[in-house]
């Protein structure tokens, strides 16, 4: 999962894109990268680390400009060399700088055409290079010496046509301006907004609507999918629909875990959609449980307090915050090894003894992923003096692999792959357990906005809306489990050090 910005303003826009960046760093932790554009030449500063971490005030100082794209990653496809953050620039057309948000599925295939048509050298293993040039190919063609609106539309039209899998981008052409588009099934999700200063306009892209509440900037609407929208240098907007057959297809796990509570996304408030979450979890357990003997409900932050302050009102428990946290922790589902995952859950939360110590106990969780930071958890509740732990997932079991952007590649990381609700109970240490429904799930997230038919819930059923899972699977299986990706660790820490030299 990664974070994407974009801004055409009236002045410098290093220092919004920056605070755009650290709204959106839940989204990614593992890279950050500015492109800004004066009109005439790109300024850009990327690299590992937090967005604090990596832009200093002379990189500030020097990325001038009054357009520019910024970026917040963990890696899925790839590595997490400093090579890999992004945006990535090409020179040729126009000089492209592009930031994305999803994973390819195809990337293998058009890696090789690009390299066969246009002798295309991709010189990382991120899809997102992949697309940046099949974007870049695409504008080619239209051999304008200015680029129009039509142009860009038509050249995006193309990519949907070749790219496969989930992509939300922002993209800059150094004199041009901005441009936004979203896949047809709209996977991953992008706004945007508009704000008035006494100079004019100014629109702004991302990944979510609270980048944009932060920064004064009103959410005009999502982009829809399929849709693609090209904001002038001067701050002309066009949009345009450019696939065949678009539709909503959004992943449901942005409701349930990625977006900020305070986001809106296709137009669906998270926090209300999470309040509902809880309040059909509760309603489902008073079903299979009516004689309950539970004595507090516990949220493990920070997701999780939604739905868990509902469930408590509904059931008419105490609701009690059990789990003091360190902030300056990654979030432990996106940290990229299971060793380092299950070691930072004790750095990261520290248990209230007096709110554990001899009660009947319900954490309330907003899923159960690898599982390895739900058995820490259950295992420190009850170190706390906890008489029996409870446990309560406001989304229903993770079961397979997503291949559009989240980083659980194999199935058999996935603690509920080929296992009973009752053995992941058992596997996670708790007393009993419990899984919101799917068609719960759904209706927590439709009642917000009708149009929303059919999501993306792979994670749970194994149907991948793209239809081309098969071919991926292999190759994700073989490059993008925690083993390998320790060799590539490994690998990069070698050449970092023979660099050094």
């Amino acid at each position: 999962m990664c974070g994407i910005i974009g801004i055409v303003g009236q002045d410098l826009v290093n220092q919004a894109l920056y605070d755009g960046l650290t709204v959106l760093q839940h989204r990614g932790q593992d890279a950050a990268g500015i492109v800004t554009s004066d009109g005439r030449r790109l300024y850009s500063r990327r690299d590992n680390g937090m967005v604090k971490d990596v832009f200093q005030e002379q990189h500030m100082r020097a990325m001038i400009g009054h357009m520019g794209i910024g970026h917040v990653r963990y890696p899925t496809a790839g590595s997490s060399s400093s090579a890999e953050a992004q945006p990535f620039y090409v020179n040729s057309p126009y000089g492209i700088a592009l930031g994305h948000n999803g994973n390819l599925t195809n990337a293998a295939e058009l890696r090789r055409g690009l390299y066969l048509q246009d002798q295309r050298q991709i010189n990382t293993e991120s899809d997102s290079e992949i697309l940046l040039n099949i974007f870049a190919q695409e504008l080619q063609r239209e051999n304008a010496m200015h680029v129009m609106p039509d142009n860009i539309f038509s050249a995006i039209a193309r990519v949907h046509e070749r790219c496969r899998g989930a992509y939300a981008v922002v993209a800059m052409l150094t004199r041009d301006g901005l441009v936004g588009f979203r896949d047809p099934n709209g996977i991953r999700p992008l706004v945007y907004g508009v704000r008035d200063t006494e100079h004019g306009k100014e629109y702004m892209l991302a990944s979510e609507s609270v980048a944009l509440d932060v920064l004064g900037f009103r959410l005009i609407r999502d982009i829809e999918p399929g849709e693609a929208i090209f904001i002038t240098a001067d701050g002309k907007v066009f949009t345009r629909q450019c696939a065949k057959n678009p539709q909503y297809r959004t992943c449901i796990f942005e409701y349930v875990y990625f977006a900020r509570p305070d986001s809106i996304i296709d137009n669906v408030f998270v926090h209300k959609a999470r309040m509902r979450m809880g309040i059909f979890m509760a309603q489902r357990l008073l079903e299979v449980w009516p004689d309950h003997d539970i004595d507090v409900v516990i949220p493990i932050p920070d997701t999780s307090r939604t739905a868990a302050q509902e469930m408590a009102y509904t059931l008419n428990v105490p609701y009690r915050e059990g789990f003091m946290k360190n902030r300056y922790i990654g979030r432990t589902f996106i940290m990229p090894g299971q060793q380092l995952r299950r070691r930072s859950v004790r750095q990261k939360l520290n248990a209230l003894d007096i709110e554990f110590k001899g009660k009947n106990v319900l954490l309330v969780d907003d899923s159960i992923v690898r599982g390895t930071t739900s058995e820490e958890i259950v295992q420190m509740a009850r170190d706390a003096g906890a008489k029996r732990v409870y446990f309560a997932s406001a989304s229903p079991p993770v079961r397979y692999p997503n291949i559009y952007g989240i980083d659980m590649p194999a199935a058999k990381e996935l603690i509920a792959h080929e296992r009973t609700e009752e053995e992941v109970a058992r596997a996670i240490g708790v007393d009993r357990l419990f899984y919101l429904k799917l068609e719960d799930l759904i209706q927590s997230i439709q009642k917000g906005n009708n149009r929303l038919k059919h999501f993306d819930c792979s994670v749970f059923t194994g149907e991948y809306v793209t239809g081309d899972e098969s071919e991926y699977f292999a190759e994700a299986e073989a490059n993008r489990n925690d083993a390998q990706k320790r060799k590539r660790e490994q690998a990069t820490t070698a050449i970092d050090i023979m660099d050094s030299r």
